[in-house]
């Protein structure tokens, strides 16, 4: 038995590592961040949120609205750098999340 073999014996087979799921398998190893993903929508209030096929369409335009209402700057960038970091399992949301990422500075 190899050094690695016998500590990762002794500790047991990871699961669950910085907000990343993992699962070990025969056929490779499955990352993902499911749980991270329903603590964080818990944690915004977004449980009733409606899923979507796809993401943010690319000819969507986004702009500043200096009349709109101001939204707390601390929740949208907290918001923001939750998002940010399903992009680690989640490219397919990496467009949109940077997106709306433009708009820390004064959202509305």
């Amino acid at each position: 038995m190899m050094a690695n073999e016998f500590e990762m014996s002794m500790i047991g087979e990871l699961s669950y590592f910085l907000g990343l799921q993992i699962k070990q398998m025969k056929n490779g190893t499955f990352v993902s961040q499911g749980k991270y993903i329903k603590d964080m929508n818990k944690k915004f209030g977004w449980q009733e949120a409606k899923p979507m096929s796809t993401s943010m369409g690319t000819n969507d335009q986004l702009g500043s609205d200096a009349s709109g209402n101001m939204v707390d700057q601390n929740l949208y960038r907290s918001m923001i750098g939750s998002l940010l970091y399903v992009t680690a399992s989640r490219p397919d949301v990496m467009f949109s999340v940077c997106k709306y990422a433009r708009y820390q500075a004064s959202p509305r």
